[in-house]
């Protein structure tokens, strides 16, 4: 039978303003209510920053970007454009005008704002969407991301002619000779995203687009998750540099081998790989203002996405490329330079936080400058301070600028202030015990919002996903557990073995062991949770997970019945058809150490569907149709088997979601389920 539950919106009031309410706990109409900041870029003088603010539009069950921009003394912060349509990824022309990316016109297409008198003018008319926007030195030319039919000469009206003629086909069947098939969320048709030079005029028209990618097989930005961190162009304008996988045929599946490719600016000749060499991961290249020296991202082992990243800087005059970080036991998303050159800024997982951390480029000396809470998007201003955004788990994101003599940082944006102002949270701790392998274990307990202590309450429990990721100091939109502390449960979280964050042997743990010392970990927190605080009740815990949480989940519910309640969205029930499932195969081969057929057992041995008999836990399934890293028929086959074994069990299903749910209303109405399953299996006991 399918189950509806009434979304009830009460006294909130959503739009642009603010939400009016009485203090209250924090609840998911709250959460849905944050407006949420974006892309900091601050102008060439270092003087205002411009920023994305998204709204969530619950009429129209969306969200709606629109551009910002505020004086990075904290001032003056306004409303650069309202178009009903998306605008996003701000990026200055000069100290006074802004490009951006608009649906507007229908394509996404490249736009142009003056921050003075906010008239805005179309700036290009492709046939295609943009996809990402940067804008070259001297601003003489814009680099965009399109995706094009790479075997097409006439890159861009050969794609907008093929696409037409294949909506005109009669037929709907799709044929391929290869994988990708699919990819995260997405049907693959053939197309590659390219990076394209559009140069600038004096009078401010774009001339023709430039494919500088020409014939390549291969993705820049990067898929899923790709933009303009992606490429790099030097000072003098004449290089691109960009990260791509280019392999044979299928391989692009089992192969984590992303390369850096550096072509002329002009498009006279074709790229050449700079990192041939190394087999595994190279990315987020940045040239050094002096355009002498490009820094970029390197892991070294083939096949492991999440091997640590190690800054790498390459003389660009051909002298070579040397490992600045080795020491360095952290794993950074990306490098920027300071304005000078004298230093590399980037953030990383830090000890259930997410820090900011300088390097210098002479002796690889790390110091962090920004340690608390979840710190991202550094950007070096030219006066030596430093621009960055900051949230935890009391907060979403705001900007900060840090003083240049360090201190403490200023918060320059205050748009979520009146919306937390009447919010209760709950007061958190980060922990530490001693789990599996001896190791110091880490994770955070958030207590129930108002806690009577002459009263017991729930716990919930959660699990994160990954594996190698974390539950850190951190505002989540799918995952946030101060929505549990709102509803009266104490809430843990704890970062395993596999966790990111502690150094790379603590991730590397996981390896060949997703069963193994990750399930320790949590039984052995919660054990020290419990022990520790006795007001918590051991016999109304509720655990919940997605992703390889929602595995955990199905794990655990094999090997204990100390929960009464278990929530497993978008989770594996059986490791060895999983591989078969899924679209990334090197993540599976590394993870179970190889394929299914060279190591079988390596995949039954942590398959939840090997403990089936022993399910007996209530349990709630949430999938996504759009899945293609989790396939919903994971989802269907455990709430298949709950219901053949007779466990109480409810399967909540989307159609129109991917791994994450991402829609405000269908957020709302999980968050309702999950939190309605749980509350009915740890209600207290009637005496």
């Amino acid at each position: 039978m399918a189950h509806r539950i009434a979304i009830v919106f009460g006294a909130f009031v959503l739009a642009a303003g603010v939400v009016t309410a009485q203090p209250h706990p924090f609840n998911v109409h709250d959460l849905v209510a944050m407006q949420r900041v974006a892309d900091p870029q601050p102008s060439p003088d270092g003087s205002r920053v411009a920023f994305v603010v998204t709204t969530m539009d619950l009429e129209a069950n969306k969200g709606r970007k629109d551009l910002w921009i505020a004086a990075t003394d904290g001032s003056g912060a306004r409303r650069l454009t309202s178009d009903p349509a998306n605008d996003w990824s701000p990026r200055w022309a000069d100290n006074d005008d802004l490009y951006f990316l608009s649906s507007r016109s229908g394509f996404v297409q490249v736009w142009r704002v003056s921050a003075k008198t906010m008239d805005v003018k179309q700036v290009s008319s492709l046939p295609l969407d943009v996809e990402a926007l940067s804008v070259g030195p001297g601003g003489g030319a814009l680099y965009t991301g399109i995706a094009v039919f790479p075997d097409c000469a006439d890159s861009i009206s050969c794609t907008a002619d093929r696409l037409a003629e294949r909506a005109a086909e009669k037929t709907s069947g799709m044929i391929f000779d290869r994988v990708f098939v699919r990819h995260w969320d997405t049907w693959k048709d053939g197309r590659r995203n390219h990076v394209f030079r559009i140069p600038i005029g004096e009078t401010g028209r774009a001339g023709a687009a430039i494919d500088l990618m020409q014939g390549v097989d291969g993705d820049c930005p990067t898929i899923p998750w790709g933009g303009d961190g992606d490429w790099s162009v030097s000072p003098d304008d004449e290089w691109l540099v960009y990260t791509a996988k280019v392999v044979n045929g299928s391989e692009e599946v089992w192969s984590t081998d992303w390369d850096l490719w550096a072509v002329p600016t002009d498009g006279s000749k074709s790229a050449r790989c700079l990192t041939e060499d190394n087999e595994a991961w190279d990315a987020s290249p940045a040239f050094s203002p002096d355009g002498k020296t490009l820094a970029y991202l390197a892991m070294v082992r083939p096949g492991y996405e999440a091997d640590r990243y190690r800054v790498i800087l390459m003389d660009w005059s051909g002298g070579g490329a040397h490992n600045l970080t080795e020491r360095w036991d952290r794993s950074p998303g990306s490098v920027v330079w300071a304005a000078d050159g004298a230093a590399l800024y980037a953030s990383a997982n830090n000890i259930g936080n997410h820090s900011i951390f300088r390097i210098d480029p002479a002796d690889g000396m790390v110091s962090a400058v920004a340690t608390l809470h979840t710190n991202n998007s550094p950007k070096p201003l030219p006066d030596g301070r430093l621009l960055f955004a900051r949230d935890s788990l009391v907060a979403p994101v705001e900007l900060y600028v840090l003083p240049a003599g360090g201190g403490e940082p200023e918060q320059i944006t205050h748009f979520n202030d009146a919306r937390l102002a009447n919010i209760e949270f709950g007061e958190y701790r980060q922990f530490s015990f001693i789990g599996a392998h001896r190791d110091e274990v880490f994770g955070y307990l958030i207590y129930p919002v108002n806690r009577d202590p002459t009263k017991s309450y729930p716990l919930a429990f959660m699990v994160h996903g990954g594996p190698q990721g974390s539950f850190d100091d951190h505002w989540h939109y799918r995952w946030n557990p101060q929505i549990y502390a709102g509803h009266g449960y104490a809430t843990v979280m704890i970062d395993f073995h596999g966790s990111t964050g502690y150094g790379q042997d603590f991730t590397d743990a996981i390896n060949n062991d997703w069963g193994g010392a990750p399930y320790k970990d949590l039984m052995k927190g919660l054990d020290d949770v419990l022990r520790r605080h006795l007001w918590i009740d051991s016999e109304r815990m509720a655990a919940a997970g997605a992703s390889y949480g929602g595995y955990m989940i199905n794990w655990i519910q094999g090997q204990t019945d100390r929960f009464k309640a278990l929530v497993c969205h978008d989770g594996n029930l059986d490791e060895y058809m999983a591989y078969f499932d899924t679209e990334e195969l090197w993540f599976p081969e590394w993870e179970h150490g190889g394929t299914p057929w060279e190591n079988p057992e390596a995949y039954r041995r942590h398959s939840p569907v090997e403990f089936v008999e022993e399910w007996k836990t209530p349990e709630l399934v949430i999938h996504g149709a759009l899945d293609y890293r989790v396939v919903d028929t994971q989802g269907l086959a455990t709430f298949n088997a709950l219901q053949r074994l007779g466990v109480p069990s409810r399967l909540l299903y989307y159609p129109d979601e991917n791994h994450w749910v991402l829609k405000p209303l269908n957020s709302i109405q999980w968050h309702e389920v999950v939190l309605d399953w749980m509350d009915r299996w740890t209600a207290p006991t009637e005496e």
